[in-house]
């Protein structure tokens, strides 16, 4: 590319004429914009640098603040007694200390039922940089915390990714399931969840046949895959792709592998990522997509 640049600066023809984009260009066009989207994604301040703390609710009263004698023990940031939270049988409820100014969805709130993420959208307590939502794990429940000012996030050292290469870009046969399997999903958390997979995927990728079992996650396929790479170049435990959900009578996926990211287990440790079905770790190096981050 650049001995073609020199080529034609020499000939006058730069500035002369728009270059006219090849198939290259456009795709690692495309690959930079993605990148570029990933990056602001994380970093934003929902975004996984953020998240600082991950608390197991216990029946009864969870006390939260910044003061030492808190069963829920918050940065320094927070005032002293933040609140209480009362959790019982799966339901939790939040009541605000006095003259605290905690914010609820964005609105002023004393006493609230907080709804978990397993409703689809949780409520989000605020104060200052901090928020606290409750998420539930199999029949546990946890209040997660983000801060604004994590560590993690004031330290954050930027992605690095594989040499983008297009023939990380495959065309998968799409088999679906009729009807949608469960297939089991382990975590971090030591427990296995059952999860509905819609169909499979083959493709061929090095001489090797290669299988995978997708998710569906926000209206895409979500694939949590491991391949030779993981625990070297690319994080241990795996890491996660999307694509595009096929349309029915649909045959063939486009699996971009150059869109390969790591789970938010790398970058926090109070995720709680699943890790990849037996099925999905592949016995085949895969050059492509996002390295392991830091250590």
């Amino acid at each position: 590319m650049l001995a073609a640049v020199i080529a034609l600066s020499a000939s006058g023809l730069v500035g002369s004429q728009p270059a006219r984009p090849t198939a290259e260009s456009a795709y690692l066009a495309e690959i930079n914009q993605w990148h570029a989207a990933r990056l602001a994604a994380l970093t934003a301040d929902d975004g996984w640098l953020t998240v600082a703390g991950l608390f197991w609710l216990k029946e009864g009263s969870n006390t939260a603040g910044s003061d030492k004698g808190n069963r829920i023990l918050l940065p320094a940031s927070a005032p002293a007694r933040l609140g209480t939270f009362e959790f019982h049988q799966g339901t939790t409820a939040f009541h605000a200390a006095p003259g605290v100014g905690v914010m609820l969805n964005g609105q002023p709130v004393t006493d609230a039922v907080l709804k978990p993420d397993s409703s689809g959208e949780p409520d989000v307590l605020t104060w200052g940089p901090l928020s606290l939502f409750v998420i539930q794990r199999g029949n546990r429940y946890a209040l997660r915390l983000r801060d604004k000012l994590a560590p993690q996030r004031q330290q954050f050292a930027g992605l690095r990714y594989f040499p983008v290469d297009e023939h990380y870009r495959v065309k998968a046969k799409w088999v679906p399931y009729s009807p949608p399997q469960k297939i089991p999903v382990p975590n971090i958390l030591g427990e296995i969840e059952e999860e509905l997979s819609p169909g499979y995927l083959e493709f061929s990728l090095q001489g090797h046949a290669c299988r995978l079992d997708p998710l569906v996650e926000d209206g895409r396929l979500f694939i949590i895959f491991k391949d030779l790479t993981a625990g070297r170049e690319t994080y241990p435990t795996g890491r996660f792709l999307s694509a595009e959900m096929p349309r029915p009578g649909q045959d063939e996926v486009i699996l971009d592998f150059n869109k390969a990211y790591n789970p938010p287990c790398a970058f926090t440790p109070y995720a709680t990522c699943p890790l990849p079905p037996q099925q999905n770790v592949l016995s085949v190096r895969i050059e492509a997509g996002e390295l392991r981050y830091g250590h």
